[in-house]
């Protein structure tokens, strides 16, 4: 059904008159008459009695004007939500994140939510391997990760630098020293995310390199069951800086500094190559870029 026909059945409901109608619309009689016939073909109804002078809509007219009514408003609100989006005063970002990415994004939805706060922030809990797919598939509008995807589709930009951090409870005897060589670390039991990552394949390499065995005895599920389980005096852990700030500052674990492990992270805000960023997470995009910068970190695409 042509949307200006309804506006015709609308304008000959209202006037009840097919050439008041015709006037208030700028037309001619004879192209209202067309216009509703239109409508009465397409739908196999007659909308108006036309044996009095005054024409009277049918119920079938009765129930077309309601839905046309609805229809020609809905047209009429394109515009101003449209207008919406684009100043966002309404819309939806979708970020997908693994615990360690959401933990960064903390900060960021704070500052957007500051600058945004009729716009819905929705970070997505995922695993890192998945959420490639996931913005290929546009089930996400960005994804945050720790390596470079291997995927010509994505671009990415280093938003956050750190590494990874080996710690101990406060009892620990290694907890008194600064630095300690790797080769200390041979009997020590370790607690590990039971996801793969490449900073643990680079985690087992190292060892491999200086010859020192690695008892990786515990496989828990989050970077918070490993603190926790240090914290209960049962092991050491490799975990990124980014988790245990605040541990740290409340001296619930003791980072100390082993030379050979001494591996960066790098934090990246993955988005579609070359596919337009809606309103809402092209802005998000901003936040994440301009804190990256505030806190002196490349945030331009890297070829690494």
């Amino acid at each position: 059904m042509n949307l200006h026909d309804m506006e015709v059945l609308i304008a000959v409901a209202r006037e009840k008159s097919f050439s008041r109608a015709a006037k208030t619309l700028y037309r001619t009689q004879p192209a209202v008459s067309l216009a509703v016939r239109r409508l009465e073909q397409e739908l196999g109804e007659t909308l108006f009695d036309r044996t009095s002078k005054v024409p009277a809509l049918t119920d079938a007219g009765e129930l077309l004007l309601d839905y046309a009514e609805r229809l020609v408003n809905l047209r009429q609100e394109i515009r101003p939500a449209l207008a919406e989006l684009r100043h966002l005063k309404r819309g939806r970002v979708r970020i997908g994140a693994n615990e360690t990415g959401a933990l960064y994004l903390l900060p960021v939805i704070a500052r957007y939510r500051q600058l945004h706060p009729h716009v819905t922030v929705e970070a997505v809990r995922s695993l890192a391997r998945t959420i490639p797919q996931e913005l290929i598939k546009r089930n996400l509008d960005l994804g945050v990760l720790s390596y470079k995807p291997d995927d010509p589709h994505l671009s990415t930009h280093i938003v956050h630098r750190d590494w990874l951090s080996f710690i101990v409870y406060p009892t620990h005897p290694l907890a008194r020293r600064r630095r300690v060589p790797i080769h200390e670390l041979g009997q020590e039991s370790f607690a590990a995310h039971h996801v793969w990552s490449p900073y643990r394949e680079r985690v087992l390499r190292t060892f491999e390199k200086h010859r020192v065995p690695l008892h990786m005895d515990i496989e828990l599920p989050t970077v918070e069951s490993i603190k926790k389980f240090v914290q209960m005096r049962q092991a050491v852990a490799l975990v990124p800086r980014i988790c245990i700030e605040d541990e740290l500052a409340r001296g619930e674990v003791v980072e100390v500094e082993i030379p050979e492990l001494r591996i960066e992270r790098k934090m990246r805000v993955v988005f579609r190559r070359g596919d337009p960023l809606s309103h809402a997470a092209r802005a998000f995009l901003g936040v994440m870029t301009e804190q990256a910068r505030a806190a002196g970190v490349l945030a331009e695409a890297t070829a690494d």
